[in-house]
Formats: structure tokens, C-alpha cells, sequence
């Protein structure tokens, strides 16, 4: 996950303009539909959770997603996931640090410990070879983040987790219409998280979404996303008063129907606009290949890629990012990593462990990959960089 308002390097002040005008690094696409079920529910006046988020929901679900439950943030879609995981004090979650800070919060609103596992710096996702390295005895689950939205190796990661009979929850904040062997990206493990804030390339305004293939599991998701309680079996006594009989701690987490009526809006419009993000990525990939002081991440043919992010690495950093702000590109890191940050409490010998973090960290930089860009701007960018920095 991501700050609302990152918005990359900003272009230098006497910044030439680029062909067809400013280009962004992020866009936030609102479909003409999503005003119409705005309008809508407003009209209704049921503008908290009610049939606007259970048709979002239904509507997820024939994506193949596997018993979606929208909720108010990923953030909570996380912590939701953990508490429904069994995790709580004592307990120990590996990660990856290559995430926003919200990963690890969500943890921490357990009572349990954050274990920071080292990523490939091919791909920036956790790497399978550094959690034997991580497990112990009070390890409880691990947390899969598909940085930018490529796709961990999920497999790997499963059959360690399964060895070891821990529980896999996906952050797939990234991720949303992305693939893993031909299956979609909340199809897989026993919990995935997704986020439809306000910069993702799949937007609610704000909110996100749990899917379980385990029913019961989902169904608990479901109950405490809103006090513990079963809204559809909450009976009532003569007086209206709900009767209430709640056995495990639930929260306020649940998605409005005013956000979910800009979700479906964009629901409707999402598959052309993963598409060009796709065919960008893909671009991208075949005419950057071969310039020099720059390297693409791996793409396993198991991965389809939903391109929230165009991650590269490159030497020079500074002066590659100097160069396209120069010319009217703007890039970004967007997130660093969240290890060093005091609360998770990471010693100095803890941070040195991750040389993958440490060599990703200082080479990585994204690009503009929305699909608001166009052709002659994608092929600008491609020209500005191939050019040399």
C-alpha cells in the first residue's frame, strides 16, 4: 500500500513539455457510471453498508474471487485476515519491509511481532530462500506482498507455509486483477487483501476487500468486520432492541454503499483499463531491455502482472531521475522499506540481515504506467530514457 497523495518527483521548474501535454505519474480513473450509482444511492438515502456492497461483492465474486467481504481499507482487510488467523500476543508474523507502513501496523494491532524477511531484488517480493531463516516457534502467519503488482511466488511460499502449518495472507494491495498460474489473485491462499484507495489503478475512493476460499472463514470475516455481529440472523426484541449474543471481538470496518457504488462504476470499466496498463507494461519491457545501467524485474511466466507499479532498477539513480524530471517525466520509490522505522523495533543487526532490501532499496524508481497515458507519451518516456542519464 501507498500514501493517497504520493505523487512521484516532481518535474524541474524550466522542465521541457512533454508531446500531448503534463504527464502524471499517477491517475485516479472515475468511470461516468460511478455518478450515476452515486446519485443513486444519495437518492435512496441508504448511503451506509447495505445492496450497493453486496452487489459489489457478488460482483467480485465472478472474477473469481473467492467470497469477497468489502471492507473500509485494506488496513483493515489485513488485521481482519490476522485476528481471523488466530494471531495475537506472542505471536510472530514474517513480511517482507518492501511494503507501506500499513502491513506492518496491521500486525502490530494484534499484539503480535513483526519478523522482516528479505526480498529478491529481481523482483521486490519476499524471497522463499530467507524464511527458514525467519521461522521459530511463535511464528503464526506469513504476510505475501505483490509489490507493484507482480505476483510473489506463491507456490514456493505455500508449501513452505503448509510444511510448517502456518497461515498465507496475501497484501495484494497491488495486485488487483493480477494472476498466479493461470488463477486469480484472491483465488489462492487461505486469506488476500485488497485495496481500492484513491491512487490504485482499481478505485472505491477508498476501501478494500478479503476473499477466503474457506466459507466459514469468510463468514467470520464478515461478522467482525462489523462488531462480531451476524446482521442477517440479529434478532430483535418487542421494543426494536437488537439481541445480541457477540463471541469475538469485532470493529468498524466495514465499506458504505457510497463507496461501493464507485467501485461497481469502475468495476464495469476495469478490464480495458488493465488491459492497457498490460500492453504498457509490456512495452515498456520489450524497448527498455537492453539500455545499459538499467535492469527490468523478473516477470516468472507463472505471473500475470497488474502494472499498479513499472518498477525498474538503475544506476545512477539520481541522475536518471534528474534527467526524466528535466524532460517532463515524473518518477517515484513510492514506498521504502518499513523496517527501519522505530516502532517495529528492528535492531541494527536485524536491519543488515536483508541484503536484497539493502540492493532494492538503493536502485529501485517506478514509472508512469496509467492508462491515461497515451501512445505518443508512452513512446516519449521510452525515448527520453533510452537517450542515456
Amino acid at each position: 500500500m501507498s500514501p493517497e497523495h504520493s505523487t512521484g518527483v516532481a518535474c524541474s521548474e524550466h522542465a521541457i513539455t512533454p508531446p500531448g501535454g503534463e504527464i502524471r505519474f499517477f491517475h485516479t480513473a472515475i468511470a461516468p457510471r460511478c455518478q450515476e450509482l452515486v446519485a443513486q444511492v444519495l437518492r435512496s438515502t441508504w448511503v451506509g453498508e447495505g445492496p450497493m456492497v453486496r452487489e459489489f461483492e457478488r460482483q467480485l465474486s465472478t472474477w473469481g474471487l473467492a467470497h469477497p467481504v468489502a471492507v473500509n481499507s485494506c488496513t483493515a482487510a489485513l488485521h481482519l485476515s490476522l485476528l481471523a488467523a488466530g494471531v495475537g500476543p506472542g505471536d510472530e508474523v514474517i513480511l517482507p519491509p518492501q511494503t507501506f507502513i500499513a502491513t506492518g501496523m496491521a500486525v502490530l494491532a494484534t499484539g503480535a511481532r513483526t519478523v522482516f524477511a528479505d526480498i529478491d531484488p529481481n523482483t521486490g517480493n519476499l524471497n522463499p530462500d530467507d524464511l527458514p531463516r525467519r521461522i521459530t516457534e511463535k511464528t503464526r502467519a506469513i504476510v505475501v506482498v505483490h509489490w507493484g503488482g507482480l505476483p510473489a511466488p506463491l507456490d514456493r511460499i505455500l508449501e513452505f507455509a503448509q510444511a510448517h502449518r502456518l497461515t498465507v495472507i496475501e497484501d495484494a494491495a497491488h495486485a488487483f486483477g493480477a494472476k498466479w498460474d493461470g488463477r486469480p489473485v484472491g483465488s489462492i491462499s487461505p486469506f488476500t487483501c485488497f485495496s481500492f484507495q484513491a491512487i490504485k489503478h482499481f478505485t472505491a475512493g477508498d476501501g478494500g476487500a478479503v476473499c477466503c476460499p474457506d466459507p466459514e472463514l469468510a463468514a467470520q470475516v464478515r461478522r467482525r468486520r462489523w462488531f462480531g455481529i451476524d446482521r442477517d440472523r440479529v434478532q430483535r426484541n418487542r421494543f426494536g432492541g437488537r439481541l445480541l449474543a457477540v463471541r469475538e471481538l469485532g470493529l468498524k470496518y466495514h465499506m458504505n454503499d457510497l463507496a461501493a457504488a464507485v467501485a461497481l462504476g469502475n468495476l464495469e470499466a476495469f478490464p480495458p483499463r488493465l488491459k492497457r496498463r498490460q500492453q504498457i507494461g509490456a512495452w515498456y519491457r520489450r524497448e527498455l531491455a537492453d539500455v545499459p545501467g538499467l535492469r527490468l524485474l523478473e516477470l516468472s511466466p507463472q505471473a500475470e502482472h497488474a502494472y499498479w507499479l513499472f518498477t525498474v532498477r538503475v544506476e545512477d539513480r539520481a541522475g536518471f531521475v534528474e534527467k526524466l524530471a528535466q524532460h517532463g517525466v515524473p518518477t517515484s520509490m513510492v514506498d521504502t522499506r518499513i523496517d527501519t522505522n522505530p516502532v517495529f523495533g528492528q535492531s541494527p543487526q536485524q536491519l543488515d540481515s536483508l541484503p536484497g532490501q539493502k540492493t532494492f532499496e538503493s536502485e529501485q524508481i517506478s514509472l508512469p504506467v496509467h492508462d491515461a497515458l497515451t501512445d505518443e507519451q508512452v513512446e516519449y518516456i521510452i525515448r527520453v530514457i533510452r537517450s542515456g542519464w
